[in-house]
């Protein structure tokens, strides 16, 4: 049966216990790690998020009923111990932060009992996912995942500390605001005093910041909720926090200048790395030429090789044709794989046809100078000799190529390509942390499905002041004053300089393919404000998620959220999403579910 804490008061964590506390009486409380008799000792680990302390059970110190109390401790229990803390002298555990002493216990008192759990609770659980989700309660109980998510509150707190200290306010912006959408899909949530009316939860706290530097607020951030209905991977979630920033009278410089300061305090503080300054930086024309992505992994080498030239005239048509008709190939050098089975050459074919390539050709010298190709036969001599020059192949390596009208498509295949070779030839080094900011981007990419150019990153991002004149000849051209951080092939923020003039923002709407009154209706609010002097302004958001993953060795955001969602969206513990019970919450929303087979009627 339960006891109370009456009269009890804890004196520490387990794991904030050391060698000072020798001699010293406490009341320690915790959960039941294990617990095992040996006859007339029972030794006990009480953990908490701390550590482990381990608790000593002797009939002759405690007493013959509290001795039996602990014969009854089972996995999981709630107690609360008090006692003296003692040296385990040559019994010392070096595994343990607290493995010098123990805790020789006085009494006992169980808070709690506890059922055995579905799985148990230890670092590096085996136990699949699904099921740690639904007891994620539970799940937080394990040291390494305790651990995990408090290096994440830590982290918040130093971006705190560090942004408060650069004159930053701390303000908090609505998680119930109008939809405007642009991008991803919004979720929307029905007004009850408003019938037929939806707010709409923020993607990011957008305009609202924006506004904020309308109202002289100069410099702002937020640990802010965001909320995006779209398909989930290993690093998204349907919620997730962004620290979110933005800053008035500045200009790209003094954004990335702060921001990187603001990373080398951060990861010092919570990783002990030494980050080098200033980061390296590198535009988005090169990294995509360069990389085949916006967000390269720097850790190996291995860049792209432009081919288009030397296989112009070449004899295998694939290439030439594509060439002449103003297509792109490009090439990957793969050193010392000339041997590759074709096994596995063929599961590389079937990779870059999943980024919508034709297929990958390859050409490959052995060791003993004979050629290995898919595509030699369809070559001269000359022509042969020409893309050895180029592409710098030698005796024992691979070549392979891709060639597409569409340069996205050789940028894309290309670029996955690379990352799977890294990952399967073991050539990133892990040990290295490689930032880099990404610049340049293009204002505006061309959406096959729309039939028309949408904002590569928002409506708001001003684009490079020498390309403004593009925007009446060919968007294709426009730079925007864009800008992303990445950090071993991650993205772990954006953001971009903002327009601040009115006639910029309204010719950027025309270009979008707003209307003047499709634009006042959705933007209204902002174009109004803008009459009202607007200062320069610039701002950056990170994924919290994203950087709390890298500095603590997860593979997934999921390990540093709390609560996460599973891969479908779904939380497994609550049950969510639901459907309403009560018919009357629909009825006071003016929302009605429509059954299935009523909609394919």
């Amino acid at each position: 049966m339960a006891e109370s804490m009456k009269g009890l008061h804890r004196t520490a964590r387990c794991a904030e216990l050391g060698e000072s506390y020798i001699g010293k009486t406490v009341c320690m409380m915790g959960w039941v790690q294990k617990s095992r008799n040996k006859g007339g000792l029972i030794f006990t680990d009480l953990r908490d998020r701390s550590g482990i302390l381990q608790i000593l059970f002797e009939e002759q110190e405690c007493g013959t009923e509290v001795f039996q109390k602990a014969s009854e401790l089972k996995q999981e229990y709630v107690i609360a111990v008090e006692g003296e803390v003692r040296s385990r002298g040559k019994d010392s555990n070096a595994a343990l932060s607290t493995g010098s002493i123990e805790l020789v216990a006085k009494s006992l008192r169980i808070l709690a009992e506890a059922e055995t759990p579905p799985f148990p609770i230890e670092a590096d659980s085996k136990t699949k996912e699904d099921l740690r989700l639904k007891y994620r309660y539970l799940d937080l109980r394990r040291p390494d995942l305790a651990k995990k998510i408090m290096t994440r509150a830590r982290l918040s707190q130093l971006i705190r500390h560090f942004l408060s200290e650069e004159g930053f306010l701390e303000i908090e912006t609505p998680t119930l605001i109008k939809s405007t959408p642009e991008g991803a899909r919004d979720f929307l949530v029905p007004s009850r005093l408003h019938r037929g009316a939806f707010y709409a939860l923020p993607q990011s706290p957008q305009l609202l910041k924006q506004l904020l530097m309308v109202s002289g607020m100069d410099r702002y951030f937020q640990l802010a909720r965001c909320y995006r209905d779209e398909d989930l991977r290993a690093d998204r979630q349907p919620e997730f926090t962004q620290v979110d920033m933005e800053l008035s009278f500045v200009d790209i410089e003094d954004v990335l200048t702060v921001n990187e300061r603001l990373l080398k305090y951060v990861f010092k503080e919570v990783c002990n790395v030494d980050i080098a300054l200033p980061l390296q930086r590198m535009t988005w024309d090169y990294a995509m030429n360069h990389y085949g992505s916006d967000k390269p992994d720097l850790r190996f080498d291995m860049p792209l090789i432009e081919l288009t030239d030397a296989v112009r005239d070449c004899g295998f048509s694939v290439f030439s044709d594509c060439a002449k008709a103003g297509g792109t190939v490009k090439g990957l050098l793969v050193k010392g794989q000339a041997e590759m089975p074709r096994k596995k050459l063929d599961s590389y074919v079937e990779l870059v046809k999943g980024y919508h390539a034709k297929g990958l050709a390859w050409y490959g010298l052995n060791e003993d100078g004979t050629v290995k190709s898919s595509f030699a036969k369809f070559l001269s001599e000359e022509d042969a000799k020409r893309l050895v020059e180029v592409s710098g192949l030698e005796k024992g390596d691979i070549l392979l190529l891709v060639s597409d009208l569409k340069r996205n498509v050789v940028w894309d295949s290309l670029g996955a390509l690379r990352l799977a070779l890294g990952k399967e030839l073991d050539l990133i080094d892990k040990t290295q942390w490689k930032f880099l900011w990404i610049t340049e981007f293009p204002m505006f990419e061309y959406s096959e499905e729309l039939g028309r150019y949408q904002a590569m990153h928002h409506p708001f991002t001003m684009p490079m002041e020498e390309d403004l004149h593009y925007l009446d000849t060919d968007l294709s051209r426009v730079r925007a004053k864009a800008y992303d951080i990445v950090l071993n092939g991650t993205e772990l923020g954006g953001g971009s300089v903002r327009i601040h003039q009115s006639d910029v923002q309204e010719k950027m709407l025309e270009k979008l393919g707003f209307t003047p009154e499709r634009a006042n209706e959705q933007f209204g609010f902002l174009m109004q404000a803008f009459r009202y002097g607007v200062p320069p302004h610039a701002g950056l958001a990170y994924g919290l998620d994203r950087l709390a993953m890298w500095m603590v060795g997860a593979e997934t955001i999921r390990d540093v959220i709390a609560f996460p969602k599973g891969k479908d969206g779904s939380d497994a513990m609550m049950d969510a999403p639901a459907e309403v019970f009560d018919p009357q919450q629909l009825l006071d929303l003016n929302i009605a579910v429509i059954a299935e087979e009523e909609k394919s009627e």
